[in-house]
């Protein structure tokens, strides 16, 4: 059954009405989704950073100990092998860094000297000699600023550094390294290490620990204000604790699991099937314990395999603000029944009968009867806008419907022409751009390659219409655009070089790389002369299009910058044009694929205003290119490799090797230096 439109909207304000209690209920309870994910959002924002700014302190602090010991042990400052003053160097960096649990060096015999702090007011030292296997233990107190000696023991003991993960990890790699262990000479405690290789005169003198006790980082947890009741965690990814909220842990008292939130916080990463700490992403869930509801966010942390997990209550506050939003949305009912009763009254007078006018407009415009559509006037600014617009559209049509191009044809709108075959020989400028390397990229990236294409063809397109040229379309990666026309340029081959430089601009500061991190590079190629351009095709299809030999010579030259590493590359008519506007160095006369003749080719490389001058690389290049068209390739090899000491340059690099086969293999007296293209 159809309805008029009168009939629907009076239906439609009446159906708002009935169902406006259905929309509070479930607005409220969106709103209050949201508000428990927002609050719970930031809470675990501030956590995060917390934890990520101590956990940088901790690792600084380790770091900052390397270097220091590192320097000293390394550097002979102190005797290596001198038992005492060793452990006066731990014990003084272990007293230095608050997060620091141990300072320990490790000799490839597998003797082992460490400071240890035993809670805070407390350092013990620990000797072990080989191959005896004795533990010495002085254990010491402060007094004041003062350590002192309160235990010695010696006892054997079974602990062997050589068999521990962080020595033998450096000892193979001779690189430093983060991991996590348990074992320690004096008993288990899980803790992070950071080892590092200490090398006297060459060779390896052992291997220096910085080690910190997993329970310092649960009693800074233990002091974070996190809600009036929500609580953070470090779990693995199987929810084993790393630290869990405990003033009390320390080097001397283990970690204790008493937390109210800890059982849900290792239901919630035990849970989270779709969580992946290697994706770096926080991940939002939900635990229900008790019947009680629970916000949870898992955020991966800077040591692999570790995830914060952030617990809030929702009764923590979701409570104050349920009352609030329900009586916010009372009052928005009750003001939407008058609103509708209101909207009712005026849709019957302003509405419903212009509309039902530019309706009737719309479907002359459907069945392309254009001179049929006329304007209607309205109170309703909106209502009268559609109208006119409507209008606009159907006269646009009317003149350009058979093109395709949206921006072709606002221009030709503009201009107030016609779709008619036909075009005209001009001097123009055309350019051909396309990515390097895109058939492996698109074979690799699949559709994936749709994000890169797009924003790639944002930015070439944006600067080519800022330099007034005309896009004429898009062929896989390539883009190609010209200048000239519709309207007449005289400074076709300036705009266009500029154009260049700005993609090239454009594309560094996107900072694209493809799928294995490379940058992703653009190849350009110019050339300017005369060229045919129009309206290419049939009655049912135009195609507003430049053509030519000029136009086949820049879709050349693009491909040609392959060969000599380059990025834009011009044509001899495009550089005449130029003039001094332009930087350029000579690159090769080249007899481009499909062509017998051969023409100058030019690599640009900035405007004139944007370089003092040409650098003095391109100098020397284009002094060797003279010396090889003068078969004089003994001083053309070496203005190249003047250009190499330089840079790193392809085309001097080729340069060279065709020199080296004249001078291997001369040839002949109708030889003119002109550089055969064997491919597109």
């Amino acid at each position: 059954m159809r309805l008029g439109i009168r009939t629907a909207i009076s239906a439609l304000v009446l159906t708002s009405i009935v169902v406006s209690a259905v929309g509070v209920h479930l607005l409220w309870w969106r709103t209050a989704h949201q508000v428990s994910q927002t609050l719970a959002s930031t809470i675990n924002d501030q956590i995060v950073s917390a934890v990520g700014d101590e956990l940088q302190s901790i690792t600084g602090e380790a770091r900052s100990s390397r270097i220091a010991l590192r320097t000293l042990l390394a550097g002979q400052v102190i005797d290596i092998n001198d038992v005492r003053k060793r452990q006066l160097v731990l014990v003084s960096q272990l007293r230095s860094q608050t997060t620091i649990s141990w300072v320990a060096f490790a000799a490839p015999d597998g003797s082992f000297s460490a400071g240890h702090k035993r809670g805070g007011n407390g350092i013990e030292t620990i000797e072990i000699t080989v191959p005896d296997r004795k533990l010495r233990t002085d254990r010491y107190e402060l007094a004041g600023s003062d350590l002192v000696l309160k235990e010695s023991r010696v006892e054997d003991t079974t602990y062997s550094v050589t068999d521990q993960e962080w020595f033998r990890e450096v000892v193979q790699s001779g690189d430093d390294n983060w991991t996590t262990l348990t074992s320690h000479p004096n008993g288990d405690r899980p803790a992070a290490v950071f080892s590092a290789p200490i090398d006297v005169d060459g060779k390896r003198a052992g291997v220096l620990a910085i080690i910190i006790e997993l329970t310092r980082v649960s009693n800074f947890l233990s002091q974070l204000t996190v809600g009036k009741s929500a609580g953070a965690f470090i779990l693995t990814r199987d929810g084993a604790p790393i630290a869990v909220p405990d003033s009390d842990a320390d080097e001397l008292t283990p970690l204790k699991l008493e937390h109210p939130l800890f059982p849900i916080a290792v239901d919630a990463i035990r849970n989270a099937s779709a969580y992946s700490p290697g994706e770096g992403e926080p991940f939002h869930t939900k635990v229900t314990r008790d019947g009680k509801p629970y916000q949870a966010v898992l955020t991966p942390i800077s040591f692999p395999g570790w995830s914060l997990v952030t617990v809030v209550p929702e009764s923590e506050f979701l409570g104050p603000v349920q009352m609030t939003i329900r009586n916010l949305l009372i009052g928005l009912a009750v003001l939407i029944v008058f609103a509708g009763l209101l909207s009712a009254w005026l849709a019957q007078r302003l509405i419903a009968a212009p509309l039902i006018k530019v309706v009737n407009e719309i479907r002359h415009v459907e069945r392309f009867d254009l001179d049929k559509v006329q304007r209607h006037p309205s109170r309703l600014t909106e209502i009268e806008n559609l109208s006119g617009a409507i209008g606009d559209m159907a006269q646009g049509l009317a003149a350009f419907r058979k093109y395709i191009p949206a921006d072709l044809v606002k221009r030709l709108i503009s201009d107030g022409n016609g779709a008619r075959l036909g075009g005209a020989i001009r001097p123009m400028s055309v350019m051909f751009i396309d990515l390097a390397g895109f058939t492996g990229m698109s074979e690799r990236l699949g559709d994936r390659i749709i994000p890169l294409l797009s924003r790639y063809f944002d930015g070439v397109s944006a600067q080519i219409q800022h330099h007034n040229g005309t896009i004429d379309k898009f062929i896989g990666d390539a883009v190609m655009a010209f200048w000239g026309a519709p309207a007449p340029n005289p400074d076709h081959a300036v705009d266009c070089c500029r154009a260049a430089l700005a993609c090239r601009r454009a594309m560094e500061a996107a900072g694209l790389v493809d799928d294995r991190g490379e940058p992703v590079r653009i190849r350009i190629g110019i050339n300017s002369g005369d060229m045919l351009v129009g309206n290419i095709g049939s009655e049912v299809r135009l195609n507003y299009t430049v053509i030519g030999d000029a136009v086949n010579i820049a879709s050349r030259l693009e491909g040609t910058n392959k060969a000599y590493g380059s990025t834009i590359i011009i044509g001899p008519e495009t550089r005449r044009l130029a003039g001094d506007s332009i930087v350029v160095r000579e690159l090769d006369r080249l007899a481009v694929y499909g062509r017998a003749g051969g023409l100058q080719i030019y690599e640009l490389l900035g405007m004139a205003g944007g370089l003092e001058g040409k650098p003095d690389w391109a100098v020397s290049y284009e002094a060797g290119l003279a010396a090889f068209r003068a078969r004089d390739f003994k001083a053309a090899v070496a203005a190249f490799e003047t250009v190499l000491q330089t840079r790193d340059d392809v085309a001097s690099s080729a340069m060279i090797e065709r020199c080296r086969q004249q001078l291997d293999n001369p040839a002949g007296e109708d030889w003119d230096g002109t550089t055969v293209a064997r491919t597109k």
